[in-house]
């Protein structure tokens, strides 16, 4: 493929991702849709064409491109997310938690995957792997720990007593 015309489909994904980030997501779907060709560029319009679909409430849809897009750059933590999300809403929940395994594996030090393995393993009745990515996140980034409060996929452990000694010792700062 000419550099040209890799240099017109980086153009257009760029318009793409613009939508989606201007929360357009059906036009940005339709700019991606035009095409069936994307050379070098098939990972990134997998993925936009996934994330399209997942902002349009699409999860069952979205799956099939994030999953093209993962195999393409196996344990990218933005498709492990988009993919978590989609399986959980798609009632796959298993298929959610391998997905961040797959990124948490690939990218310890990113707080996100832990954070959504433990949303996942709460929801999935196993608070103490749900405790240990909970904990992994919050040491990797501690502002993560405003957002527990109002999770309900804690709710299934929010009263288990680890739990609550987990988010208290997290909300005193050490000295």
């Amino acid at each position: 493929m000419e550099s040209a015309e890799i240099e017109k489909i980086r153009r257009l994904l760029d318009e793409a991702e613009g939508y989606l980030m201007l929360n357009l997501p059906a036009r940005a779907l339709d700019l991606i849709e035009r095409r069936d060709d994307w050379g070098t560029l098939e990972f990134e319009a997998r993925f936009l064409s996934g994330e399209a679909l997942r902002q349009l409430g699409h999860y069952r849809e979205a799956i099939k491109p994030l999953e093209q897009a993962e195999r393409l750059q196996p344990g990218h933590v933005a498709v492990a997310i988009s993919l978590g999300w989609c399986y959980k809403r798609a009632n796959r929940l298993a298929q959610a938690v391998d997905a961040l395994e797959r990124a948490a594996r690939a990218h310890p030090d990113e707080p996100l995957p832990h954070y959504n393995l433990a949303c996942y393993w709460s929801l999935a009745g196993n608070p103490s792997r749900a405790l240990v990515e909970l904990d992994n996140a919050l040491a990797l980034d501690p502002e993560l720990l405003a957002r527990v409060a109002c999770e309900s996929d804690f709710d299934p452990i929010r009263s288990h007593p680890d739990f609550k000694r987990l988010t208290a010792a997290r909300a005193t700062p050490s000295t």
